[in-house]
């Protein structure tokens, strides 16, 4: 099974609302590796690395996000895993 990474630009009300912490737990939950951060712009970026299926599921999770925020776009872009990640951390 060969490791996939994504990462997602999340736009909308995703800073002050638990959207790093919930966006870990459910990417912890999918057995992925990587990272959430809050972003000078406003948006949340998420790095992960994982299953293809599981970072699928990863980017459903964070169209809708936890139940305060309010996602309105979510840019995504693949790549190949680099395996630099051992967890996955709130930044």
């Amino acid at each position: 099974m060969s490791e996939e990474r994504i990462t997602l630009l999340v736009s909308g009300k995703v800073q002050g609302v638990s959207y790093r912490a919930s966006t870990a737990e459910a990417a912890q939950r999918l057995d992925l590796n990587g990272y959430a951060r809050n972003l000078s712009d406003g948006r949340v970026e998420v790095v992960a690395e994982g299953a293809g299926e599981a970072l699928v599921a990863l980017e459903q999770w964070c169209r809708q996000g936890p139940p305060a925020a309010q996602v309105i776009s979510v840019e995504s872009e693949k790549a190949s895993a680099t395996g630099e990640f051992h967890s996955f951390d709130v930044r």
